[in-house]
């Protein structure tokens, strides 16, 4: 059962009141005891949730649209749903992806249409809907259109990639939004006098409230988990500190999917962030893929990659200095690892950048793709066979070492492309001494 799906699916209760499946005994987690049972009880998604908006019209029974809810764990998806559910009084069944497949699909669309014809509407709720294959998400697309159920769907990943496009047209796409931390803080101040939760059975000093919000990272599930694990070491009538919590939840969960949008999403702001000179913000994400287990490897390929692209010349040593990580990260592992690779990123956020090599090597492409080759010049061709004299291969080609230069005037490039300027060299860092030296170098290799 996943972490957002605190209810049996279908498949596990042979029971379809949504009073029941979504109802928490006393024995259940206070994330679940504490899930809000009227619209008056939810907090954040107000932009959601506001005076005519389509979620609110169906939590509160007026809506027919079938809708796909994304966002963060604890936001409130499962919640929605079960408040739709108990608003529109209709026969509900619900699923979850990690157990289900186009069989339980198809039987539960087969009686809801059965249903149908006695006037008995279905609410087909799908947690993780992600999950599902694009066959299982194709088998609902008839019965969605078709309206032979109202569907919600749960996803935290986003429906973009992983949700197939007809499901998305035909349904109202929810973008739910990380609660804030006056909403956190709400929440487990209501948690702590709440019948359903604590009942006031202890106290919480500011201070430790303060810590739980931010160890909650706007994830309302969290925040109640780590509330009920360090609640359970404070003695009735007393009072829950920092020093509790820190003993008993020692440390927040870093919300990253190596497969999913997070996974692309924290690699970008990583990279912006060391294009961007910022080394802080650039070991904050960093920092944030190392704790979620993400491959070193690919991080360290990441640096290698930005090293070419984004500083080049401006700084030589930043590629030796990201391949040395790379084979760092190889030799000695994690979490040691985590060393060469902040070196790295902190000595890459801090080089001069100049984007002059990756705009080079692309326009000389650029060129090729176009079919603008040319032939290579016969005095450049390889002459060390038989026979290659007598096609005028390497006939007329100047040794630069017998210039007292090093460098001397002769055309290298093919014909039509001898005026092609790929390579523009920045006045960033080291580069602006090699600006001046290429300057010199075209002058006397062209002529001009």
């Amino acid at each position: 059962m996943s972490q957002d799906a605190l209810f049996p699916t279908a498949s596990q209760s042979s029971s379809t009141n949504a009073e029941e499946f979504f109802h928490a005994g006393p024995g259940a987690p206070l994330a679940a005891r504490m899930r809000p049972r009227n619209l008056d009880e939810v907090l954040g998604q107000e932009h959601l949730l506001g005076e005519g908006r389509p979620l609110r019209r169906l939590i509160e029974g007026l809506g027919d649209a079938s809708v796909i809810l994304y966002g963060p764990p604890g936001t409130g998806k499962t919640t929605i749903a079960s408040l739709i559910s108990a608003a529109t009084g209709r026969h509900f069944v619900g699923l979850s992806a990690l157990n289900s497949g186009v069989k339980e699909v198809r039987a539960v669309i087969d009686q809801a249409r059965r249903d149908l014809i006695h006037g008995k509407r279905t609410v087909l709720f799908i947690d993780e809907v992600h999950r599902f294959s694009k066959t299982q998400q194709d088998a609902l697309l008839a019965a969605v259109e078709n309206r032979t159920v109202l569907l919600v769907a749960a996803t935290t990943e986003n429906p973009s990639f992983s949700v197939v496009a007809p499901l998305l047209s035909r349904s109202l796409l929810m973008n739910l939004e990380s609660l804030g931390e006056a909403d956190i803080r709400k929440l487990l101040t209501r948690a702590l006098s709440d019948p359903r939760g604590l009942d006031k059975r202890i106290k919480a000093a500011p201070e430790a409230i303060e810590q739980l919000v931010l160890l909650a990272g706007g994830d309302a599930r969290r925040a109640l988990t780590y509330l009920e694990a360090a609640a359970e070491a404070v003695p009735d009538g007393e009072e829950l500190t920092p020093e509790i919590i820190e003993a008993n939840v020692n440390r927040a969960v870093v919300r990253y999917d190596r497969d999913g949008d997070q996974h692309y999403d924290i690699t970008s702001a990583f990279i912006k962030s060391v294009r961007g000179s910022d080394a802080d913000a650039a070991l904050h994400y960093l920092a944030r893929m190392v704790e979620a287990g993400e491959d070193p490897r690919f991080i360290a390929r990441r640096l290698v990659i930005l090293a070419s692209e984004d500083i080049g010349l401006a700084d030589p040593s930043a590629l030796q200095v990201a391949v040395a990580a790379a084979e760092a990260v190889n030799m000695i592992g994690m979490p040691e690892g985590r060393l060469p690779l902040a070196q790295a990123t902190i000595h890459l956020a801090t080089a001069p950048k100049s984007n002059a090599v990756i705009v080079g090597i692309d326009a000389a492409l650029a060129d090729i793709r176009k079919g603008n080759a040319g032939v290579v010049p016969p005095h450049l061709r390889d002459g060390h066979y038989a026979g290659a004299k007598k096609l005028g291969n390497a006939v007329g080609y100047k040794y630069p070492h017998d210039d007292e230069r090093g460098v001397l005037r002769q055309d290298y490039a093919p014909e039509g492309l001898r005026d092609r300027h790929y390579y523009q060299p920045t006045e960033h860092g080291a580069e602006k001494r090699v600006a001046a030296l290429w300057r010199t170098l075209r002058q006397i290799v062209r002529g001009r």
